[in-house]
């Protein structure tokens, strides 16, 4: 019955992410972009290494974008370098990007968590075909157009507990490099060698980032938190170019750096709603960094191994919508998204991402725990017996599976007590 349920569930979902995108939506096309003409960024385009701005897509670009106060997978590298910390699994992933105008990009990402601290590392490559035609329209030249970003994290969670589950802090390092062709001279025909690399340009840059979590209006059974929220600074450095004999040294265009804040919440146990605003920042010149944009994203579980998505995002005049889906099969957790971008036409098929991820385990913090609880229930079942010390025991050894178990240490704290009080009381009534 459930293998029948789950081909059910993935051939409906195969449908739908056929039939959507050969839908005629060029009404509904024109329609959107012409009602938000009026937030077109008049200092969009001003940055370099603007793939840094492209999502790796998978579920983070289902859910809009709107991951800085989420960022619970391997996606947070894009958007919070805290979140490798707060990974309830080790996660290592292959992310594939069919952006606009037959540009693509390739990810392999990993990221583990060891107790309270995180660490990780990515390798992402956008590239687009470069095609060069002289005069008489015969092709000349021929490569790619290539950004490559390498980044590594780490981050910690200060101050967890049993009630506060503590700050997170993290930072990605990150190098990139811009490739630029050889092109040609149109008076000769012939390739000027070296004149790509003078239009090539290389940037050094960090993210930081912080989150926390908490309780809010929560309805349902769980130790986690039903709302995080985060902030993060992006894109933080410069690139510099002009390297070869063809160019002169120095800075290139800024970066596209940006000041960020989300929030994620779960009203229900199966629903989720997630945030974002974003601010961009141009350190060059202040006066020309662009608008605000903004995300939001839905994501519903329908079963313990499938979860829908919808997300939209607004930058600038560019509202684009996205629909995606996960489908877990054991340690493998695979993510689809078709997104309706209007930098583009919605006509046909131009935009979709994938990612497949392979859960690494939790490096035994769930036995742990279970450990853990045993030890705690098996105390108070001697507390209730009138057996002090053995219960104390009990919630000692269990403060060994965790220390951060606050219940244990009150119980302990309150057994001691109430011992010096009744050793105080017996003291008082030897002097009488």
């Amino acid at each position: 019955m459930m293998a029948i349920k789950r081909f059910f569930l993935t051939a409906l979902f195969s449908l739908c992410a056929i039939v959507l995108p050969a839908l005629d939506l060029t009404d509904v096309h024109h329609t959107l972009g012409g009602a938000f003409y009026g937030f077109i960024d008049p200092n969009e385009g001003l940055s370099s290494f603007l793939s840094l701005n492209i999502p790796c897509g998978g579920r983070e670009e289902s859910l809009g974008g709107a991951f800085i106060g989420l960022a619970d997978d391997i996606g947070f590298f894009d958007h919070n370098p805290a979140g490798s910390c707060l990974l309830s699994k080790g996660e290592f992933a292959l992310l594939h990007n069919s952006w606009i105008a037959d540009s693509n990009m390739e990810t392999i990402a990993w990221a583990d968590r060891f107790n309270d601290l995180g660490l990780g590392a990515k390798l992402k490559c956008f590239y687009v075909p470069f095609t060069e035609y002289n005069y008489f329209g015969d092709r000349v030249a021929g490569n790619y157009y290539s950004e490559t970003t390498a980044c590594v994290n780490a981050s910690y969670n200060f101050f967890h507990g049993y009630y506060f589950k503590g700050l997170a802090v993290g930072a990605n390092i990150k190098a990139a490099w811009r490739s630029v062709p050889d092109y040609t001279n149109n008076e000769t025909n012939s390739i000027i060698q070296g004149s790509g690399l003078a239009q090539s340009a290389f940037a050094a840059m960090a993210d930081v980032g912080a989150m926390t979590s908490f309780d809010f209006f929560k309805n349902f059974a769980s130790r986690e938190p039903n709302l995080r929220v985060g902030v993060s600074a992006l894109n933080l450095g410069a690139a510099f170019k002009g390297f070869g004999s063809q160019g002169d040294f120095g800075l290139d265009d800024p970066l596209p750096s940006a000041v960020c804040a989300g929030a994620s919440y779960r009203p229900f146990k199966k629903i989720l709603v997630a945030v974002d605003f974003r601010q961009p920042l141009n350190f060059q010149d202040f006066s020309k960094s662009g608008i605000w944009s903004a995300g939001a994203g839905l994501e519903v579980t329908a079963t313990d191994f499938l979860k829908f998505m919808t997300g939209f995002r607004l930058k600038g005049g560019n509202p684009r919508i996205s629909l995606g889906s996960q489908f877990k099969i054991k340690k493998f957790v695979f993510d689809f998204n078709y997104t309706f971008d209007l930098t583009s036409s919605m006509n046909p098929v131009n935009h979709f991402s994938l990612s497949a991820r392979v859960n690494l385990g939790d490096r035994g913090r769930k036995i742990r725990q279970d450990r853990c609880d045993d030890l705690y229930t098996r105390g108070l079942d001697e507390y209730a017996k009138g057996n002090y010390q053995e219960a104390v025991e009990f919630w000692r050894a269990a403060l060994k599976e965790d220390k951060s178990f606050t219940p244990a240490l009150r119980w302990i704290q309150t057994v001691e007590a109430s011992q010096k009080l009744y050793e105080r009381v017996l003291d008082i009534q030897s002097l009488d």
